[in-house]
């Protein structure tokens, strides 16, 4: 029997197969169009539908609630049985869930953001009708310049669908679009790279991109080389959204209330309500952020100590997890804010750094520097510390010295220790916020926005071999 069933007839049909306690369903619907190009050619380019099921069943025992979560891909509807009775065997399986309550009802959950009936929102190749002739333009002039482009552009369309066994049905179609270019020197001795997140790709500006990687092509012409050490450095909006969302991820209120991270009191309890930043920075997240829109409620697949299922449909609405440099928000689970007497604040799907009076651009920040480094990338990060949120990282792909307001030349990669929450408390100045697409976690986390930084003494451990 092949797939056939609408999304929305998945759901039901879960819930009616189901005998656990309570059970939620939910049902991805992913359509994704893709281009790649390398050597200033596309090489490939091709559309994807896809469809995964999750469900999540309750199960009352002696000692509690126990959760089982199985989610597969590519079923056929006469698999549903099969799905729904792993499900439950799991729960059965597992211990009895911390975190348990009550599942939402109807009048308790937020509002859907697109209709429940209908088809699920796609995509096609049709929507770089713009932007695939602007890339064959920068093609021609790359390889007049002697340049080699190479990169990848991806558009998604995902429509979820939520059903729980109290009544809640709820559905969100979620745009996510990403581009990245990486340009090559004839040599190659240097290479370079941009990206940028959209939600349609017409906002996307294939010949300004194209001109940042020539200019940034042009300063590497010369090369110097400088030992490990701590240096003034200037951070792009792509740079800060690598930590930033690094520091998101480590907002829990549960793992901040039991000691395990950077926002861990000295005490006991959380650091909230203390100063992380010298300079009055905000860090907020916003489900109506214009451009950044992301799910205004809970979608989540198990249950989890930052995220929890038992929370799906819970509303979501703007919240300031730093606001004028204070820490004033984590991120919360309903069991989470009832242990640590703070605000329920849901985990939200975009990030956005800001000082609201702060205009400069990078190159006005550049402008404005006798002697630093540049570093338009980083890459490779990984925890050294948990508990300081020491993380440690590569530059990649452009780092360049910077004298009397002028970019002198390409300089050596480096190995970098740093912890984004240092980097709250030291930076001097900040810059005017930009929409900004993180290199490492933009596949996973794109909808950002931040502003160029500059840290006095960044932290360059050691000297890199990588080029």
């Amino acid at each position: 029997m092949s797939q056939s069933l609408p999304a929305q007839a998945v759901v039901e049909r879960v819930l009616e197969l189901s005998r656990a306690s309570d059970c939620m369903v939910l049902v991805n619907e992913n359509s994704t169009a893709n281009l790649r190009w390398a050597g200033n050619s596309l090489t490939t380019n091709g559309v994807t539908r896809s469809r995964e099921v999750t469900v999540i069943s309750l199960v009352e025992g002696d000692k509690g609630t126990s959760v089982g979560a199985v989610s597969r891909s590519g079923l056929r509807d006469d698999q549903l049985a099969e799905l729904v009775t792993a499900s439950e065997e799991a729960a059965r399986q597992a211990p009895a869930a911390e975190e348990a309550r009550p599942l939402l009802a109807p009048e308790a959950a937020a509002t859907a953001t697109a209709a429940w009936d209908g088809a699920p929102a796609s995509t096609d190749i049709g929507v770089f009708s713009g932007f695939a002739p602007a890339l064959g333009g920068a093609f021609e002039r790359s390889g007049a310049a002697g340049t080699q482009l190479y990169g990848y552009a991806e558009h998604t369309m995902a429509s979820t669908f939520f059903g729980s066994s109290t009544g809640v049905r709820l559905r969100h179609d979620q745009p996510t679009g990403t581009v990245e270019l990486n340009a090559k020197s004839a040599d190659p001795a240097h290479s370079t790279w941009v990206g940028r997140a959209t939600r349609d790709f017409a906002d996307v500006d294939v010949a300004a991109l194209e001109a940042e990687l020539s200019r940034r092509i042009g300063w590497a012409r010369n090369r110097v080389d400088l030992p490990a050490g701590r240096y003034e450095t200037l951070l792009p909006p792509e740079a800060v959204a690598d930590m930033m969302v690094n520091l998101y991820w480590n907002m829990g209120a549960r793992d901040s209330f039991e000691g395990r991270t950077a926002f861990s009191a000295s005490r006991g309890g959380t650091r909230v309500g203390e100063r992380l930043a010298k300079l009055p920075l905000t860090l907020r997240s916003d489900p109506a952020e214009p451009g950044l829109e992301c799910e205004p409620f809970v979608l989540a697949d198990a249950p989890g100590r930052r995220i929890s299922a038992f929370d799906n449909g819970l509303p979501i609405s703007g919240a300031k997890w730093i606001s004028d440099g204070e820490l004033s928000r984590l991120v919360q689970t309903h069991d989470s804010a009832v242990l640590t007497a703070l605000p329920l604040t849901p985990h939200t799907g975009n990030l956005i750094l800001e000082e609201p009076k702060a205009t400069a651009s990078l190159e006005e920040m550049i402008a404005g520097t006798e002697r630093g480094l540049l570093v338009t990338c980083l890459w490779y990060i990984r925890s050294v510390d948990p508990r300081t949120m020491l993380l440690t990282g590569l530059t990649r792909d452009g780092v360049y010295l910077v004298e009397d307001g002028e970019v002198r030349g390409a300089v050596n990669n480096f190995r970098f220790n740093e912890s984004p929450v240092g980097l709250l408390q030291r930076a001097t100045e900040v810059g005017r916020t930009v929409p900004a697409l993180s290199r490492e976690l933009g596949d996973y986390f794109s909808r950002t926005a931040m502003p160029p930084l500059r840290i006095p003494d960044f932290n360059m451990s050691t000297v890199s071999q990588a080029s």
